[in-house]
Parts: structure tokens; sequence; C-alpha cells
């Protein structure tokens, strides 16, 4: 389908809201997309004509919900490019994905004195989860240090990887400096040693293409509601080998094959990770979000906000006083900044008196702005029905905030 913006904004109902009496600018994307009208319509549906808990039922409206569940782990599948939809497990989100295989793969892998490799740009999601399996097995975290524009030192990594290290943990597109990390080059590397590699995606997912066998990653995580489905959808891609070597990380319904008061075993791939009743509207909504992606081509998404990137950059770098945090080369649509003299949260809650949603603090991501020495920043992040007017109107709204209170 062609790259119509007006068109495109039209799927979005909320875009039509007023914040304040002024119409609503929508800059917030990085912690949550909003909607289209074919999500909201699908789990509008699914409440209507499919309601049932999925697997397991004999009767029809259990046998509906189901293949519908299961049609959507093949989009998933074909989406990100997997080998089979059984590396497909559901999840809440990126943080439930990091924390099973940080529990399930940590108790695998981990023994006293071994190490985990982190970079210091990741979320908290792909931070705390590792630095509990550690304190438990005794295990270290190292960090991987990056440079005052935002970018990974390779060659601080590289020495980094030894037979100590057992796990790296790293994310595809930092969610506090917009940086795209080279992924495929540092899985590469770790692989040379032997070492499987975690992908945090959950800011890559709507917005560049996943491809996990060009990757070559053994794990990959992302969360639907950053890619325009609902909450409580999520994505972990796991290698098969991988994922049949770890015990399940819950236990209850649907994860197991056979139960007794001695002894249970385990479901086959992908159902022994997922564990009770899924969130079955949320992961048929993310069906949705992906068939709504694929309508556009994914390399006119990316053109469309490389654009509003760099006519956001060159805008907001126009204004006196103001200093953006993460420059570097390679870069996804999202521009953290601070106005001298100016606390973030002040900022923020004059930008939405103005209709203007941005996002403030520390984007949990806080050795990032202890790296900066700075207490947080305000974080513009833009999505495909964005625009350049909104742009304008982000600049004219920043000097607001500077007349009021600079």
């Amino acid at each position: 389908m062609p790259f119509d913006i007006n068109k495109i904004r039209k799927h979005f109902p909320i875009l039509e809201e007023k914040i304040n009496n002024n119409s609503l600018i929508y800059f917030d994307n990085a912690a949550t997309s909003q909607k289209p009208l074919q999500v909201i319509e699908r789990i509008i549906d699914y409440y209507k004509k499919e309601n049932c808990n999925i697997h397991r039922g004999v009767h029809t409206l259990s046998q509906k919900a189901t293949r519908a569940f299961e049609e959507t782990r093949v989009k998933v599948k074909e989406f990100i490019n997997a080998e089979s939809s059984h590396e497909v497990v559901f999840t809440k989100g990126t943080t439930e994905s990091i924390n099973l295989v940080a529990n399930s793969l940590g108790e695998k892998l981990l023994q006293e004195g071994d190490e985990v490799l982190v970079s210091a740009m990741e979320h908290h999601s792909n931070l705390v989860p590792w630095q509990m399996v550690c304190k438990k097995k005794k295990a270290h975290m190292k960090v991987i240090p990056f440079n005052d524009k935002g970018e990974i030192i390779l060659e601080v990594f590289k020495p980094l990887l030894n037979s100590r290290t057992k796990i790296l943990a790293l994310s595809h597109i930092s969610n506090a400096l917009g940086t795209i990390n080279p992924v495929k080059e540092m899985i590469a590397m770790a692989h040379e040693k032997d070492i499987p590699v975690l992908i945090d995606g959950a800011q890559a997912a709507a917005h560049i293409e996943i491809d996990v066998q060009a990757l070559d990653c053994d794990f990959y995580c992302f969360s639907g509601h950053k890619m325009y489905a609902p909450m409580g959808s999520g994505v972990l891609f796991g290698k098969q080998e991988f994922l049949e070597m770890m015990e399940p990380y819950q236990g209850g319904g649907e994860m197991v094959d056979t139960v007794t008061f001695e002894e249970t075993t385990y479901n086959e791939l992908p159902f022994k990770f997922e564990a009770g009743t899924p969130n079955v509207e949320s992961i048929l909504g993310m069906g949705a979000a992906i068939d709504f992606v694929r309508e556009y081509d994914l390399h006119e998404i990316r053109k469309h906000e490389e654009e509003l990137l760099k006519y956001g950059t060159e805008a907001l770098s126009r204004i006196e006083g103001l200093k953006i945090y993460g420059t570097a080369k390679e870069k996804s649509g999202i521009i953290s900044f601070l106005l001298d003299g100016i606390h973030p949260y002040d900022a923020g809650t004059i930008l939405d008196q103005l209709g203007i949603e941005v996002r403030t603090g520390h984007h949990c991501a806080q050795p990032v702005m202890d790296r900066y020495l700075i207490p947080g920043t305000v974080r513009v992040s833009f999505a495909i029905y964005n625009t350049m007017k909104e742009i304008d109107k982000l600049v004219g709204g920043l000097d607001t905030v500077k007349k009021m209170l600079g």
C-alpha cells in the first residue's frame, strides 16, 4: 500500500482527541504506541464472537479461538523470519521474556564466578533480571561502556568476551538514546567464543526489519504494545536448541504433558513456557498489528521516521540552550534532550498543557543518565503517524517553555 501519512493517521482514532483544547500530538511512542482501528476492532470481535479459553477444548468456540491464536504465532514467525513457529513463545512483553531467559537459561549455564555481559545503555528490564540471577548464582555482571555520542565502544567490548562469559544481553535500539547498536557484528563476535546472545528488540520491532536468522541471535524479545498492538502481548524468540535445554520458568496449566503427585513431564515447544491462560485478545490484537505494519513497505516506514528524526534533530538543535543526548551515527526515531536550567519534568508539564505528549525522566535507564551526570531528559519518540508539522509545534512549545521558565 502506498505510504500516505493522512490516510495512515485516520487509522488511529485517538489522534482526534483534544488535550486542554489542543490537538493531541503524541511523541511518547518509545513508551507505548497508539493502536489502529483494526487492532481495536480485532479485540472487540474476539469478545463478541470467539471468547473462550484456548487449547484443550473440543467445542467450536475453543477451536476457533485456538486456531486464531496459533495463526498469530505463524504471523510472528514470518514477521521476524524465525525458522519455526515452535521458536515463538508468547509472553506479556519484553520484561517477562527477559526474565524467562534470565531464570531458565541462567539457572542452566551460570556457576559461581561466571559473567553476564550487558551494555551500559540497557533498559532496566535487561539489567535487573540479570542482576537477580547473578546474585542467586554468585556470578558477576560486566558492563560494556559507550562513548559520548551514545555508541558502544567495540574496542572495549571484544576483550570483555572471555571463558567466564556465559551470556551476552544487548538492546537492539536504546530506548533512552535511540542508538541502533551493531548487534549483528557483536553477535558474531560472541559466537566465536560460543557465548549465547539475547537481544532486547522492544524499540526495534515497529521501526526496522527484524530477521532473527540473519542476525543469528539466540534469543530475541519484543513487546506488542510498542508496535501498535495491545498491552499484555509480547514475544520471546529462542533457538530451538536452547528452548529445549531450558527448564520452564513458570508451572501450571498448559505447560504440562502429564502430572502425577510423584512427577510432572512438560509439554512440547513452545507450550512448556506458556503456563496458564494467556492474554488471548492481546495476542490476537498483536496479529492484527502485524497485518497493519505489513500493509506498508517497512522500508517506507523507516524512511519516513528517518526523515522525522533528521528534521526534528535539526529543528531542536537550533534552539538556544538545548542539548541533545545520543548523537550516534546510526539512530532510530528518538531524540532525548535538556533545556539549560529547566528540569525535564517542568518542561514536560508545560508541553502537556499545549497537547504535546512527551516522556520525561530517566526512561528506566538510570545508568545512562548517570553516564551523562544528568537527572533525566525530555524524550521525543516518533512513530508511523507523526508529522513534521507536529515537530514544528513542538519547537513552538519549547519556546513557550523557555519564556515561562527560562
